[in-house]
């Protein structure tokens, strides 16, 4: 192994072993119960190594490489939830899928166009309820072994695209989501994407759930927490 390819392989193995061990997720509702039916949903956490983004950060991290990468969407503005939020790609399940992971890349695949058989699954993270979307949702972490071409389906999703976890890491990208919902504030944890990616803001279950696994996979640096980005829902 090249000296150049030592630190992705690293990183590679932390999620790995990140799985194995196990983590319990805390995560905040962010939002009232909607009334749509209970549905069982999965989303695809895939992480790979950048081959055409390069990182821009003026402060990358020593605790990733810099062209580490994690897949995001921008959801259309049409959806029934969480319209024009960014996203991990994935849905709900159906009577064809096999099991968790096989929603989550059928779903990736339709939202973005990879090709799942390039994505090799590492595991899956405990089920967690998203009230507002009445969901029950698998996240499944991926590993791009095999990168391909993506695009957005335009139905679903309206961009896609490969941010570098070091820019996320960055701690000026790093603050608190504050979502006022009537007489009710929700609070979590946010990254400020730059303006090459539209200067939005990544909250709500996924700002929670890439918040979660870099404490854990230990990535983490310090940032300040009383910055606040107002979002919508």
């Amino acid at each position: 192994m090249s000296a150049s390819a030592a630190p992705i392989a690293r990183a590679q193995d932390q999620l790995r072993e990140l799985l194995q061990r196990g983590i319990t997720l805390d995560i905040a509702a962010q939002g009232t119960l909607g009334d749509a039916p209970v549905r069982r949903s999965s989303v695809l956490i895939l992480f790979g190594a950048l081959d055409r983004t390069p990182s821009t950060t003026s402060h990358p991290p020593a605790t990733v490489p810099p062209e580490l990468d994690v897949l995001l969407t921008m959801r259309a503005s049409g959806m029934r939830h969480h319209a024009g939020q960014i996203a991990f790609p994935g849905g709900g399940a159906e009577p064809e899928d096999a099991d968790v992971a096989a929603t989550a890349l059928r779903e990736a695949h339709e939202e973005t166009g990879l090709d799942a058989s390039g994505v090799d699954v590492l595991g899956t993270l405990p089920e967690v309820h998203i009230p507002v979307s009445n969901n029950l949702v698998t996240p499944v972490v991926g590993w791009w072994s095999l990168p391909s071409e993506i695009a957005a389906d335009s139905v679903e999703s309206v961009e896609v695209f490969r941010a570098p976890v070091a820019e996320l890491l960055d701690p000026a990208a790093r603050g608190t989501s504050v979502l006022n919902r009537g007489a009710m504030r929700f609070r979590g944890p946010a990254f400020k994407l730059g303006p090459r990616f539209g200067g939005q803001v990544v909250w709500g279950f996924t700002g929670i759930l890439l918040s979660t696994l870099f404490d854990e996979l230990g990535w983490t640096v310090p940032w300040d927490a009383t910055r606040e980005f107002p979002v919508q829902p």
